[in-house]
């Protein structure tokens, strides 16, 4: 999704890096995107642009002809710390991305590998300067409940009411359901709805870490266990201890790293990387999965053990084309919420294009429901439109209306032809073909002259 481009000014990106073509290549992709971009291939000529464009979010390369990327996100941090830095390199390693995010990363990209992952890295950096400039709180600060979740459907009710009986328990939770569906946000309400809803809740995307990164985040490391570990870090589990901690795409897990989250699961402790004691913990897990868990199982790439612990409660979240009857009200709140954002009145939507809305398949659920009304509220002037809808979606629609014509148009051919042979039988009588039939001689002779059939 392209940025917002309503704002007062544009959103600005510096890339350093000192290979034209790396730089070239990501400044269209994030132009594209609605940023203004800036570049600079090395620590001298970046330290210049810093000071004159004053750009919200920095993707900096390791290697630089006069220095190190990853010392100098610290210099960035320390003179201008609203910036956010990414730092992007061609050889990723668990000792890089460790000192990178003490130095004050955003995150952390590794060339080639991470194609996909850059924009939306990018956004979410952007995203958390644009809402400190305004004082918002960040999305995964924001302290959801089961009455924070619309839906008036029999389907997201059933799931609310499993969901709810389960928060008051401690036994670990596995939502289920396509990507999309609001998996964290029930997470987030379990836990609000639950006896440690005081203590912290902490989220972590599985497939977004290689497996030594993500071993590191979960469980942290000792001073000294790898080059770069100057100091002790502790891990999410650490962090989350007598609180939450959301595993989201944790069928991404590796193999390897499994077996160590089966551990902290039956003994409630586990090693930090370089540790010989083990800490004890007591966290509440809640882990998502978009996989067919038990597929998995049957193809080696999950334990079956860590199933069935992770599984003891599970939760199906429904689809969002299963539960149609709910779009009206997401629409209307997503479309409030997002004009309000940008400071601006919209009066409400169509009903040609809330029956667009309504049938269209939504195969990002939620969350593809959220950007299209985000993207509505910029676009649109008073009232949204079908024509402020996203094309694939218009060309969806239009698909559809198609399909349905030409079946409207079969079917009508079909009872011609059926009236027809009825007629030939009865020799034109049509009182008698109207019995046969059993359809009034009213509606009989109607259907007659709308076929213009010729007896």
């Amino acid at each position: 999704m392209k940025k917002d481009i309503g704002n007062d000014c544009m959103d600005t990106l510096l890339i350093i890096d000192d290979e034209p073509m790396i730089r070239k290549l990501l400044s269209k992709i994030m132009q594209l995107e609605g940023y203004e971009v800036y570049q600079a291939a090395d620590c001298t000529s970046a330290l210049r642009e810093l000071e004159l464009r004053r750009p919200q979010v920095v993707v900096c390369d390791v290697f630089l002809p006069d220095g190190n990327g990853i010392d100098f996100i610290q210099k960035i941090k320390n003179k201008y710390p609203a910036i956010e830095v990414i730092l992007l390199t061609a050889h990723g390693n668990i000792s890089d991305g460790v000192k990178a995010i003490k130095n004050g990363a955003f995150d952390y990209i590794t060339k080639g590998d991470d194609n996909n992952k850059i924009i939306p890295i990018i956004n979410r950096a952007m995203e958390d300067v644009r809402k400190r400039e305004k004082n918002v709180p960040s999305e995964s600060s924001v302290n959801y409940s089961f009455k924070s979740i619309i839906g008036l459907s029999e389907s997201i009710q059933n799931t609310l009411q499993l969901a709810a009986k389960v928060a008051t328990t401690d036994v670990p939770v596995l939502l289920t359901g396509e990507t999309g569906t609001g998996k964290e946000v029930f997470a987030q309400a379990i836990h609000s709805g639950s006896l440690r809803r005081e203590k912290p809740f902490l989220a972590v995307n599985c497939s977004a870490f290689s497996k030594d990164l993500l071993e590191n985040e979960l469980f942290g490391h000792k001073s000294g266990s790898f080059t770069g570990a100057t100091k002790d870090k502790k891990g999410l589990f650490e962090e989350a201890n007598h609180g939450t901690l959301f595993l989201d795409e944790v069928g991404e897990m590796s193999f390897e790293l499994q077996a160590k989250l089966l551990r902290v699961l039956e003994e409630g402790e586990f090693y930090r990387i370089g540790d010989t004691r083990p800490t004890k913990i007591d966290v509440r897990i809640i882990s998502a999965t978009n996989r067919d868990l038990k597929k998995e199982i049957e193809n080696n790439t999950f334990r079956q053990d860590l199933f069935f612990r992770l599984s003891v409660f599970q939760i199906m979240l429904p689809a969002l084309r299963d539960r149609a009857e709910d779009i009206p009200a997401l629409c209307y709140f997503m479309l409030e919420k997002s004009a309000a954002k940008i400071h601006k009145s919209i009066t409400g939507i169509t009903p040609e294009c809330m029956s667009a809305l309504k049938s269209y398949s939504w195969p990002g659920n939620i969350r593809e429901l959220r950007n299209v009304m985000e993207r509505g509220a910029i676009i649109c002037e008073s009232e949204l439109t079908l024509e402020d809808l996203p094309i694939e979606m218009q060309n969806f629609i239009t698909r559809k209306n198609k399909e349905k014509e030409l079946s409207g148009f079969e079917l009508a051919a079909m009872e011609k032809n059926h009236i027809k042979k009825v007629l030939q039988h009865t020799r034109g009588n049509k009182t008698e073909a109207s019995r046969l039939m059993k359809i009034g001689l009213t509606t009989l002779y109607r259907k007659i002259e709308e076929y213009g059939i010729e007896l």
